[in-house]
């Protein structure tokens, strides 16, 4: 009856497995020890160690139990260096380690695993190193450790070494070279990857869905697409990561009419593989298709994860559609995703591609937890739209600010109208002796060009001359608009000639510089010479061209081009090129055309560009239409003084002295100021 009660009890801890579990293992431990069993089998005392670092966070209760037991074997030591680990005591496993009189092949794999697994490779290597018998389960947890520790080329050091020794036979095993695969997956070791492949058909090594899944993936993601088929047709069944690898392939090659051939070979309910199918089409910028598989996916029934979200929130963000967007971030908060950082991310990223900031703002209110990532994004988010306050403050109280961080911030300033806190910013990246590169160093060249600070701007310069960037495009791009705006047009013309132009942002900043400085012909000189290179013309790009031919008074070569931008260029006119065509207009004396185009736009005219017309109105003598015009320009700002300055003119030369009088008195009283003329050095004073 003894021999079964003991072993009922010894079933009964067993099962204690679970933190709940706790207070009856405890009551087991005190009944072995009343009845002297504890003492005199060994087994019990280890199940009793299992039973604590199971069911406890604490290892106080199994270190007690340890210290006061009479015989232990390699099992009992073992088990506290394993429960030492789990708790993240690493300290306390390897001093138990150290002191093992006898140390067994498991003694070693689990503290080196445990090591290595906690990212401390410098004493997992150094275990390794004294271990007397290597096996795989040793190599594959340090050079699986080396490779998902950010350190794959170690990774595949470490099996070059194992392969050079005649004696190891570990570089068989299949765990060690799906893991040395992946780290050459990592680098792109395409190469390397073939030279593991070989000896793995020369060593006849099973070929089991795991390792033909990271062949398949390293194939794949190196470009070899032909070679991940291959490896994927000689798998008796592959699984859907060998599936996914390939389909990622085909589409990192641009080939998803293939990527959807094999994406249809199985009628499958795996997410992994509607996953790869949709990011595949958003990487291959076709979002439309992606909208279109994730609505597929849910009409079979398939569970969306974090990663399908993640695609399609981008989809949403290529497509800049916001119903879509809608919709998707709805499913994303039924299915309890908002609060994922990642996603919340996509959600900002997405909203504010569509032009809803304030929707942007909202989204990041409703997270609960945020990193540096999320914090830049919001960063450039609130500086889009004008929140230049709520984007310093969250710069300010970040934890951890990145490169990235000062960069958005420096950006925020400049494009906010406040150049001397962006350079305030540069100075304290200076001062705490913190990283630059090209984007801080732009940013600040045009923060300079804002204030014309002719020597500053030359010190930054001299800055990125330094550390090398002096040819960078994006260097040189900011210098010739900064040049521009200091009025040495000549001085950035020099410097385009010599830069390297790849893309249309230089050409537009050389154009624009010439535009802004009233060189209308040669500003219309560059524009020839752009589209004769083969660089094609942006949005920007026209508003340079159409300033051009404003200053210059070239009405037929504006409206050519005006015409020509949505007929032969596809880009539909903005409110800055319709301003532009209105100033030509009145300047030229075509009031008419001007208040007809003003009609037809698609945008509401604000008063700026009705004071357009009504200089035009002032300087070709239209009175009547100057009147009209005058009025409107009141009515949408009140505190426009241009406006009754010239109304009260315009009675005055109808002889209407009484209404002219009338204007200026309402001016007086409502305490609208006339601006004073002012030169371009006092508005630098001030």
């Amino acid at each position: 009856m003894v021999d079964l009660d003991l072993n009922f009890l010894a079933r009964l801890l067993g099962s204690c497995n679970k933190p709940g579990s706790i207070y009856l293992g405890r009551q087991l431990h005190i009944l072995f020890l009343k009845s002297g069993v504890l003492h005199s089998t060994l087994s019990i005392g280890n199940r009793l160690l299992q039973m604590y670092y199971r069911c406890s966070s604490s290892t106080r209760e199994a270190q007690k139990l340890f210290e006061e037991m009479p015989e232990r074997n390699c099992f009992s030591w073992n088990t506290m260096i394993e429960g030492y680990l789990k708790s993240g005591s690493k300290d306390k496993s390897l001093k138990v380690f150290d002191s093992m009189p006898h140390k067994d092949v498991f003694s070693w794999n689990v503290i080196i695993s445990g090591f290595s697994k906690e990212g401390d490779l410098e004493v997992a290597r150094h275990l390794f190193n004294e271990m007397p018998s290597k096996n795989g389960i040793a190599w594959n947890s340090m050079i699986h450790g080396y490779a998902s520790n950010g350190r794959p080329e170690e990774a595949v050091r470490l099996f070059k070494d194992l392969s050079l020794n005649p004696l190891e036979r570990s570089c068989g095993d299949a765990f060690v070279l799906t893991t040395v695969i992946s780290a050459c997956t990592k680098l792109g070791a395409l190469d390397c990857g073939k030279q593991i492949h070989a000896r793995i058909v020369v060593d006849k090594v099973e070929f089991g869905s795991v390792l033909g899944s990271s062949l398949v993936n390293l194939y794949g993601k190196c470009g070899d697409i032909d070679s991940a088929n291959h490896i994927l047709n000689l798998m008796k069944e592959p699984d859907a990561f060998s599936l996914s690898a390939l389909i990622s392939g085909y589409a990192n090659c641009g080939r998803m009419n293939d990527a959807r051939r094999i994406f249809s070979l199985r009628s499958s309910s795996c997410v992994v593989l509607w996953n790869s199918m949709i990011s595949g089409y958003v990487a291959n910028n076709e979002a439309l298709e992606a909208l279109e598989l994730f609505s597929n996916m849910r009409r079979k029934g398939v569970q969306a994860d974090y990663s399908t979200f993640a695609s399609i929130l981008s989809a949403c963000s290529t497509l800049a559609i916001i119903d879509p967007a809608k919709q998707v971030h709805a499913h994303v908060y039924k299915v309890g995703f908002t609060n994922d950082i990642i996603i919340g991310s996509a959600l900002i990223d997405m909203y504010s591609k569509c032009g809803r900031p304030d929707d942007a703002c909202k989204s990041f209110s409703d997270l609960q937890a945020y990193d540096t990532i999320l914090h830049n994004s919001m960063i450039t988010v609130y500086s889009n739209c004008g929140r230049i306050d709520d984007a310093r403050q969250i710069f300010e109280t970040m934890p951890s600010k990145s490169l990235i961080s000062w960069n958005s911030m420096i950006v925020g300033f400049s494009q906010n109208g406040c150049p001397i806190e962006a350079l305030d910013l540069f100075c304290e990246m200076n001062i705490l002796g913190l990283r630059m590169d090209k984007f801080s160093l732009a940013s600040v060249i045009s923060a300079c060009a804002s204030i014309s600070s002719l020597e500053l701007g030359e010190q930054v310069f001299a800055r990125a001359t330094r550390i090398g960037l002096e040819f960078d495009q994006i260097i040189s791009t900011s210098l010739v608009d900064f040049y521009c705006k200091c009025g040495l047009v000549e001085n950035g013309r020099k410097l385009f000639d010599r830069m390297m132009k790849s893309d249309e942002v230089p050409w537009n900043s050389m154009l624009m510089g010439y535009a802004t400085n009233g060189h209308g012909i040669n500003a219309l000189k560059v524009f020839d010479q752009m589209r004769s290179v083969g660089v094609h013309p942006t949005d920007i790009t026209f508003v340079g061209v159409l300033s051009a031919c404003d200053h210059c008074g070239l009405v037929e070569e504006g409206r050519k081009w005006f015409n020509a931008m949505k007929l032969d260029y596809h880009i539909n006119p903005g409110i800055e090129h319709y301003a532009c065509m209105v100033d030509l207009y009145a300047r030229a004396g075509l009031l008419e055309e001007a208040m007809i185009l003003i009609e037809e736009m698609p945008f509401e005219a604000d008063a700026s560009m009705r004071s357009s017309v009504l200089r035009g109105c002032v300087a070709h003598g239209n009175n009547i239409l100057g009147k009209e015009v005058a009025k409107r320009i009141i009515d949408l700002d009140p505190e426009n003084s241009g406006a009754y300055v010239h109304l009260s003119g315009i009675y005055a030369t109808f002889e209407n002295w009484e209404r002219s009088a009338q204007v200026r008195k309402l001016m007086y009283d409502k305490k609208i100021p006339k601006v004073p003329g002012c030169s371009w050095a006092d508005s630098i004073t001030s």
